[in-house]
């Protein structure tokens, strides 16, 4: 992830020195160097393709994907379009979305459930060895509230999954990443709040205007970003091996400084039932394109576990190509959507 922001320190900087001259030399470059794109993929970026590259990772629990377009529009009319959570249930792999409210409530979770494979295998958790993404607490809590001996505990565990979610999203607004708990579906505990702080930690090198957007990610509710906004929304989507169910923070910033103003966005994943320990979505609106509009630059950075030995490195192949996938056609969609 270091050189992924390092890269977008260097093409901000790049771009603003030569006063938005309308060249795509620096972005050409930015591209080649630093992600390891082809020729031929530049250019198809800036013909308005959409193109999305893993890039290599330390270790085997780390994912990284980055996607990118040029876009003839204002980078305003992205940010408008991110915000527009109901938009999401028309992209690839989405099944369910909702925005929750402010403050949450039960109600904002309608809908929000397992699928019957997951309660089946909910019957089986335990400490250490359980196929659902779980902190400690909320699989000793599904073993000892539902019924089990009931020929169909579908909707308690649905119940019980909706009440969970509220909680820990209101503990999350209370305590920020600390009350997100540790992980102990696998034989390894997996502190959240530490994950968090591995991930943002690749970033050294930064812009003005980027330290103050990490510190907000790394100790909300604490920590303020001015001049931005927030939305807490759940999703269900499909990685292409299992329904997954997330729960997420989006942030909308627009930062100005002595570089001048660039619009993020980032989404902060805060649970999944599968795959995702950890997972943030950072998105760059970099004007300006040869024919005035911007670059929508996405990185996705993700913690993983399972993903060693022969079937774990099954798991991460089909997973890393699904979100690769899934980010170069959501990429054209936006643009599309931008476009018209």
């Amino acid at each position: 992830m270091t050189k992924l922001y390092v890269g977008s320190v260097t093409l901000i900087l790049v771009l603003s020195a030569i006063g938005r001259a309308q060249t795509t030399g620096p972005v050409q470059t930015f591209f080649k160097q630093n992600i390891g794109l082809r020729e031929s993929e530049i250019a198809q970026i800036d013909k308005g393709k959409a193109v999305a590259k893993i890039i290599q990772s330390s270790k085997p629990s780390q994912v990284f994907v980055f996607g990118a377009t040029s876009i003839k529009a204002e980078p305003g009319a992205y940010v408008q379009l991110a915000s527009d959570i109901d938009r999401l249930g028309s992209l690839p792999g989405y099944q369910a979305v909702r925005r929750i409210s402010n403050p949450p409530a039960i109600s904002d979770f309608s809908g929000f459930g397992v699928d019957s494979g997951d309660v089946d295998e909910l019957r089986k958790c335990k400490l250490g060895d359980c196929d659902v993404q779980l902190p400690e607490e909320n699989i000793q809590h599904f073993r000892s509230a539902i019924d089990w001996s009931h020929p169909d505990p579908v909707n308690q565990v649905n119940a019980l999954a909706k009440k969970m979610a509220l909680e820990s999203l209101l503990a999350y607004e209370k305590g920020g990443n600390a009350a997100l708990g540790t992980y102990r579906d696998k034989t390894a505990p997996a502190q959240v709040c530490e994950q968090f702080r591995s991930l943002l930690a690749r970033s050294t090198i930064l812009p003005e205007i980027f330290p103050v957007l990490y510190s907000y990610l790394l100790e909300y509710p604490k920590a303020s970003l001015p001049g931005s906004s927030s939305v807490f929304y759940w999703e269900k989507v499909n990685f292409g091996l299992k329904s997954t169910l997330r729960i997420n923070h989006q942030i909308a910033a627009r930062m100005t400084g002595e570089h001048g103003p660039i619009d993020v966005i980032a989404i902060k994943q805060l649970y999944a039932s599968h795959y995702f320990q950890t997972a943030l979505d950072l998105s760059f609106c970099i004007p300006p394109t040869p024919d005035g509009g911007f670059y929508l630059i996405t990185v996705k950075g993700s913690e993983q576990a399972g993903l060693t030995g022969p079937k774990g490195s099954l798991v991460r192949k089909v997973a890393v190509d699904k979100t690769r996938s899934s980010l170069e056609k959501s990429l054209q969609m936006i643009k599309m959507q931008l476009e018209k």
